[in-house]
């Protein structure tokens, strides 16, 4: 397998993608994929939307199908700062051109025995997995079943590794933030936020798979930019440039 950059959860952030891709690069990733949230929270979603469209699939996001249904089942913060998105979006010709991709995206993805989603794999949109359900192998096993080997997930924010009947574990448990995969075993990976991390880590992240391991790499970006950005629309809460900065 060649070497897969595997993002998520970009939420408008474009100081943190750019900062990412950078790193991407860096590292000699063969591909991209993104699964999904590119819009949300965040002040530059056009930005983020077109730059996202360059890389090879980028998955929807409980974000994504926010444009679509006005997000129904959000809080105030994320239902005010989708709608105007949506309004922002709207409000151009290139602003349409990417409303209409960003709510045509496909859910899933499927390659090698490698199952690639936002959310859970029974859900692949809005369902969450939480470390705290690996306390639970039960609520987990349909989960497992619905993939062959590997299943690449966000929407959490909280980047670790699932295996059956083991429990979650955070990158910084790891050797150096590898994870080395067994063909005899499958794992939900959750490749944790680039724009909005939430695991008490301001730092971008994001993973490198190889087929064999999991690589988590944390990226430091310009996150006082962006908040600013955040504090000067009225639309988004400011609560959501706090808590970039500080990481929850």
């Amino acid at each position: 397998m060649t070497k897969l950059a595997i993002i998520s959860d970009i939420h408008a952030n474009i100081e943190s993608l750019t900062a990412v891709l950078e790193d991407i690069e860096n590292v000699g990733a063969d591909n991209i994929i993104c699964l999904g949230d590119v819009v949300g929270y965040g002040p530059n979603p056009i930005e983020c939307l077109q730059t996202i469209e360059k890389y090879d699939v980028t998955l929807m996001g409980n974000h994504e199908y926010a444009l679509i249904e006005g997000g129904s089942r959000f809080n105030a913060r994320a239902k005010n700062a989708i709608m105007w998105t949506q309004k922002f979006l709207q409000s151009s010709e290139e602003g349409r051109k990417l409303f209409d991709i960003a709510t045509s995206l496909p859910e899933k993805k499927e390659e090698e025995g490698c199952l690639f989603v936002h959310g859970s794999p029974c859900d692949p949109t809005n369902e969450y997995i939480l470390p705290k359900h690996s306390l639970r192998p039960q609520l987990l096993e349909p989960q497992f079943e619905k993939f062959e080997r590997y299943c690449f997930v966000g929407h959490t924010h909280l980047p670790g590794v699932f295996e059956l009947g083991q429990k979650f574990m955070r990158p910084e448990e790891m050797l150096m933030n590898i994870f080395m995969l067994d063909e005899n075993s499958k794992a939900i990976v959750n490749v944790g936020s680039v724009g909005q991390p939430r695991d008490k880590n301001p730092l971008s992240c994001y993973v490198v798979f190889d087929g064999d391991s999991v690589v988590y790499r944390r990226v430091k970006y310009d996150a006082e930019k962006t908040a600013a950005k955040i504090y000067e629309n009225p639309a988004l809460d400011d609560f959501l440039g706090k808590r970039i900065i500080a990481g929850k």
